[in-house]
């Protein structure tokens, strides 16, 4: 009897899977929406990168962003087209002026987008984007957060 029982638990598994595939239910991660004061559980360390030969600040990231890594969310920023030929893109806390690059800001308040499909965008669009965040802890060619599979999901000017 125990026998029966363990191959029709193993059956309806698998009918229930059958089912799944046959009818395209797709499981999908839930979106995570953030906000610029979630990714500022960071601190940073000066160190020498002895391929470059000289100091970077390194990231130190806390808990409450190291639960983000690898989870699908999503943030409204500005947009600010670095290279926009070659899709490079950041999404900033605050409008070019005042960010990292120009202003007093810190390394928390940008983010790489890697986007899904090439587009353009103007300088400072403020957008809602979606994508999954990856932590960059020691690639010095890349920006401590990263935004993967970027999809721009709403445009506010």
């Amino acid at each position: 009897m125990k026998k029966f029982s363990s191959y029709f638990s193993v059956g309806l598994i698998l009918i229930v899977v059958a089912g799944i595939i046959n009818t395209g239910f797709k499981v999908q991660a839930e979106t995570q929406h953030i906000t610029w004061k979630d990714l500022q559980d960071v601190r940073f360390k000066k160190k020498f990168n002895k391929q470059e030969n000289m100091f970077f600040l390194y990231p130190e990231f806390g808990e409450r962003v190291k639960a983000l890594e690898g989870k699908v969310i999503q943030i409204r920023g500005y947009m600010i087209p670095v290279d926009p030929a070659e899709n490079v893109f950041v999404l900033s806390a605050n409008p070019m002026a005042a960010c990292f690059f120009c202003g007093g800001s810190g390394p928390e308040s940008i983010i790489q987008l890697k986007l899904k499909q090439p587009r353009r965008f103007a300088t400072d669009e403020i957008w809602t984007v979606k994508g999954i965040l990856k932590l960059n802890i020691d690639n010095v060619e890349e920006l401590n957060y990263v935004l993967q599979n970027t999809e721009p999901i709403k445009k506010f000017n």
